[in-house]
């Protein structure tokens, strides 16, 4: 299966289902993000603390795999000169609807998070990347390239699932409030599912997951060349009602430095 393309238009239909992470900021939001009042959010409930983003005004800064007219709009009006990259058509036209609309200094181009060939090395001083490396199975690229275009002295401030949450069977925990252990780590909707759930997946255009090891996400952007100067953990939101969230963390935030 080419997973691009399933995800591409996976998550367009996310956007036209309401799914709430395509869903863009309201002017309120940009009005206030013009005065210095703006938050971001990597993971569901925590915004990002303060003291991990450089001074905005005048920077270059990448959102990554983070369309949906959310963290790009937000960093613009606060001052940043910014590109949107994502897989989705759809979730990037939802930046271009803001952006249009207050006259924001945004540019949105379509491609894969892995392949940042567009980008000359060097491009930008700072990339926000919201969960979001869930959805390609190999996540080593992602940090390569994030290294590669970003500035020395820039930071990648990133968001990504606990691998922990792909051990249950999430299935049996809405329908009977029951957390059971059922996948081994790590996880892939491609092989750990079996076909028939699979195959109901794809028919209802649900976007494909794949775990991936904290090697790999806190391991792998420090194989990159990175420095981890800032972490925090972060639940699932109240609207989620997930089971996991009275008993763990499910999401993980760094903050990670190009020396």
């Amino acid at each position: 299966m080419d997973i691009r393309k399933y995800n591409r238009s996976a998550w367009d239909q996310e956007v036209d289902r309401g799914n709430k992470w395509t869903l863009p900021v309201s002017d309120q939001e940009i009005a206030a993000a013009r005065t210095g009042g703006w938050d971001i959010f990597l993971t569901p409930t925590k915004p990002v603390p303060k003291e991990w983003f450089p001074e905005l005004e005048g920077l270059d800064a990448l959102c990554l795999a983070s369309g949906g007219g959310q963290q790009g709009p937000i960093l613009a009006a606060a001052g940043a000169s910014v590109t949107v990259f994502d897989n989705s058509p759809k979730q990037l036209e939802q930046d271009r609807l803001v952006a249009e609309r207050h006259k924001l200094p945004v540019t949105t181009i379509e491609g894969d998070m892995a392949d940042l060939s567009v980008f000359a090395g060097q491009s930008f001083d700072l990339i926000v990347h919201p969960v979001s490396n869930l959805f390609v199975p190999d996540i080593q690229p992602v940090w390569q390239e994030a290294f590669r275009v970003l500035r020395s002295g820039g930071a990648l401030l990133a968001g990504f699932t606990n691998p922990a949450i792909y051990l249950f069977d999430h299935n049996l925990a809405n329908r009977s409030g029951i957390l059971q252990v059922k996948y081994a780590l790590p996880y892939s909707d491609l092989t750990s599912l079996p076909d028939e759930e699979r195959q109901f997946y794809i028919e209802t255009g649900a976007p494909l997951e794949f775990s991936h090891t904290l090697d790999d996400q806190i391991g792998g952007q420090l194989e990159a060349g990175f420095l981890i100067a800032g972490f925090f953990e972060d639940t699932f939101s109240e609207e989620d009602n997930d089971l996991l969230t009275d008993y763990m963390s499910s999401f993980i935030a760094t903050r990670a430095v190009k020396p």
